[in-house]
């Protein structure tokens, strides 16, 4: 069960994804194919502005959570300019992830401040509440904050060290 609670994140980045891609093969087969079928037909053309607001909001989730599942997953990008021993290495990760579940709170904090502040205001075309695209913000903070200090306290096993097997071909 635990597992499973884990890989949330991942199934919804996974789920956003979908919706992200669907919403765009919508986007484009509604501006290119329908406005041309509407125009042979004489119909009025059907309003596609809503394909743009999902996308934003899918966006801003999907960027916001799958930030916070590279640092838990390590796989943001980093750069070996210094040449440290292990402990030394372990110390700065630990400041690294120190910074941050910082930057990860602050963007919570602020997040919350801008929900509440936008929480009356709608998106124009669905109308939309303005707090749900905010709260991307709050949620993906928090998820920051949350791997970050996950890093700190239990870092997984150091791979960096570890020197690849050579492969010879006989």
């Amino acid at each position: 069960m635990s597992r499973f609670i884990t890989n949330i994140p991942k199934i919804v980045v996974a789920f956003l994804l979908v919706a992200a891609i669907v919403n765009l093969l919508i986007g484009v087969f509604l501006r290119y194919v329908m406005i041309e079928v509407t125009d042979w037909l004489d119909l009025d053309p059907i309003r596609f502005t809503w394909v743009e607001e999902v996308g934003e909001m899918l966006l801003a989730w999907l960027t916001l959570i799958g930030a916070a599942i590279g640092v838990r997953e390590r796989t943001h990008f980093t750069l070996h300019i210094l040449h440290l021993s292990p402990a030394a290495q372990r110390r700065v990760d630990r400041v690294h992830y120190a910074l941050v579940a910082i930057f990860g709170a602050i963007a919570a904090w602020y997040g919350v401040k801008l929900c509440l502040l936008n929480r009356m205001l709608v998106t124009p075309g669905l109308e939309i509440n303005l707090a749900v695209l905010y709260a991307s913000v709050v949620v993906g903070g928090v998820l920051l904050a949350i791997y970050a200090v996950a890093m700190i306290v239990a870092p997984p096993a150091d791979d960096r060290t570890v020197v690849p097997l050579e492969v010879r071909a006989e």
